[in-house]
C-alpha cells in the first residue's frame, strides 16, 4: 500500500478521483495475497496490482464503475466464473476484491 501513496496523492492533487481495490479473500491457489493493492484514478491510470495482470483489466472496469456510482462493492472472481476465466484467471483459486472510492 506504501508505494501506492504517491500516485494517489498526485492524483488527489490534480483533482481526480480515485478508487482503491484490494484482495480480501483468497480461496484456493492464487496470484496476490490478501491484502494486496491497487489504485485506479478516473483516467484509467492504474499503479500497484491485485492479480499479477491476470484481472486487471476487469478490475479497472469495475473501478470506473464504482466511480460512477459512488458506491462500493466487491467483486469475485474464481476459475469456475466464465467472466473470471475469460480475463486470465486460471490459477484455480477465486480471490474477493473490495473496491472502494477514496474520499
Amino acid at each position: 500500500m506504501k508505494e501506492l501513496l504517491s500516485d494517489i496523492e498526485l492524483w488527489r492533487a490534480r483533482g481526480q478521483r480515485v478508487v482503491l481495490a484490494r484482495v480480501v479473500t483468497l480461496a484456493g491457489s492464487g496470484p496476490r495475497d490478501p491484502g494486496a493493492a491497487m489504485a485506479i484514478n478516473e483516467a484509467s491510470e492504474v499503479v500497484g496490482s491485485v492479480s499479477g495482470g491476470c484481472v486487471e483489466g476487469a478490475v479497472v472496469s469495475e473501478a470506473l464503475a464504482v466511480l460512477e456510482s459512488g458506491q462500493p462493492r466487491l467483486c469475485t472472481f474464481g476459475y469456475s466464473d466464465d467472466e473470471a476465466f475469460a480475463v486470465g484467471l486460471t490459477c484455480g483459486g477465486t480471490i474477493q476484491i473490495f473496491l472502494e472510492p477514496l474520499e
